[in-house]
């Protein structure tokens, strides 16, 4: 009389049987899938993680490369300016002296030459009064009694002057003409130190403008790099997030849903026997 009751247990506990076999499979799969995603969510994070701090690294690198440039052709430009500057002085201060030395000689040859007239005129007229001397008339002026030399009004006479005022053009071309030296030695200096800073920071301008362009194709490579690698790390996390439901969070864990199956399966096997006893009786 139980035979159809009997069957119907059999066919449950087949089925919970089968059941048992197919989640223990999937429970296989589902551990080596998750482990498999674990390593793989952990290592592209970690590459990201990397990959950020790469790019944080070079975009400071690039940024203070280029403030270093910015501030080098600052410089160079201040030393150009500087350049200019002091060759437009020293054309000017060379044309200045040339022009002083150039008038100071004009003004000795003026000069040396009104002196050399005077003096002949003075040592004719010397000649003159010695000769009066010799045979003076009776009504000849006292002025007569000695040359004249040109005397001026505050003593000393004209010719004495003059040489003075030579001396003094002759000072003038001498200090001038030192001064252009020292001026040209001044100049020749400055400029090839100022040449000297503008080679070492052009070339250091060169040098860092070379680095920045390298440092700017590192960061190009690795923004591309990261772009794969946390797309790889986004298909990683959305199959966590596809794997989760069926093997993570079922509200029922594993080991409980085992035992309350073998648990299913005992009390179906003994109340099979149960009833395979009573047909015995």
């Amino acid at each position: 009389p139980f035979s159809k009751v009997k069957k119907m247990i059999k066919d449950l506990i087949s089925q919970l049987m089968q059941e048992s076999t197919q989640e223990i499979e999937h429970k296989g799969w589902c551990d080596a899938e998750l482990a498999t995603n674990k390593l793989t969510r952990d290592a592209k994070t970690e590459d990201v993680e990397k990959l950020v701090a790469q790019v944080e690294d070079l975009t400071t690198q690039i940024t203070q490369f280029s403030q270093d440039i910015a501030e080098l052709s600052d410089a160079v430009q201040e030393l150009s300016t500087a350049m200019a500057e002091a060759n437009s002085d020293r054309a000017a201060s060379k044309q200045k002296n040339e022009q002083t030395i150039e008038e100071a000689k004009a003004a000795q040859n003026a000069v040396t030459q009104a002196t050399a007239v005077l003096k002949d005129f003075y040592a004719k007229s010397a000649q003159a009064t010695a000769l009066a001397q010799q045979t003076p008339s009776d009504d000849a002026p006292e002025t007569f009694s000695a040359p004249y030399q040109g005397m001026l009004p505050e003593g000393g006479n004209i010719v004495s002057f003059l040489e003075v005022i030579l001396s003094d053009f002759a000072r003038l071309e001498s200090e001038t003409a030192t001064s252009e030296a020292m001026e040209v030695d001044e100049h020749k200096k400055f400029i090839f130190e100022s040449e000297k800073d503008k080679a070492l920071k052009d070339t250091e301008i060169e040098h860092k403008t070379g680095s920045r362009t390298d440092k700017e194709g590192q960061l190009h490579s690795t923004k591309e790099e990261l772009k794969i690698t946390q797309e790889a790390l986004d298909k990683a996390i959305a199959y966590y997030e596809k794997l989760e439901p069926t093997c993570v969070s079922s509200g029922v864990t594993y080991e409980e849903r085992v035992r309350r199956r073998e648990e299913e399966i005992q009390s179906l096997q003994e109340a099979l026997q149960i009833l395979a006893g009573t047909d015995l009786s």
